[in-house]
C-alpha cells in the first residue's frame, strides 16, 4: 500500500511540476517590445517639471517596465543623428508597451506634454 502512494505522490508531483515548467515556458516565448521615442522639446522648463515626472509615472505601472535611455547625447553612425531627443523604454511585451502608452494616465500626461513638445513614438519587439 506504501509503494502505491508514493507511485501517487510522484506522479503528481511530476504534473504538477511539468505544468509550472510550462507556464515558465509560455511566459518567455513573448519577446520583450521597446518603445522610442524621438521628442521635439519647444519648452524644456515645462516639459521636465510638468509632463515628464507624470508620464514615468504612469508607464511605471506597466509590466516590465524600465527607462533605458532618458534623452543624453546622440552620436551618428550612418546617417544623419536625430536633432531630438530620444528615449527608449522596455516592458515585458509588445502588448504592455501599447497598453501603458494607451491607459488613461499616460493619455492625461501625454495631454500635457503636447504643449511642451511634438511626438514621434513606435514600439518594436526584440530579443
Amino acid at each position: 500500500m506504501r509503494t502505491i502512494r508514493v507511485i501517487a505522490f510522484s506522479i503528481i508531483a511530476g504534473i504538477a511540476l511539468g505544468a509550472g515548467l510550462v507556464e515558465v515556458l509560455h511566459a518567455q516565448s513573448k519577446p520583450q517590445a521597446y518603445v522610442v521615442g524621438e521628442i521635439n522639446v519647444t519648452d524644456p522648463e515645462g516639459f521636465a517639471k510638468d509632463f515628464s515626472p507624470l508620464a514615468r509615472k504612469a508607464l511605471a505601472e506597466a509590466p516590465g517596465y524600465r527607462a533605458l535611455v532618458l534623452g543624453g547625447k546622440t552620436v551618428a553612425i550612418e546617417g544623419p543623428a536625430p536633432q531630438t531627443r530620444v528615449v527608449i523604454n522596455v516592458f515585458d511585451n509588445l502588448d504592455a508597451a501599447v497598453q501603458a502608452y494607451n491607459s488613461p494616465d499616460f493619455k492625461t500626461a501625454k495631454k500635457i506634454g503636447d504643449k511642451y513638445a511634438t511626438f514621434r513614438t513606435y514600439a518594436v519587439e526584440g530579443r
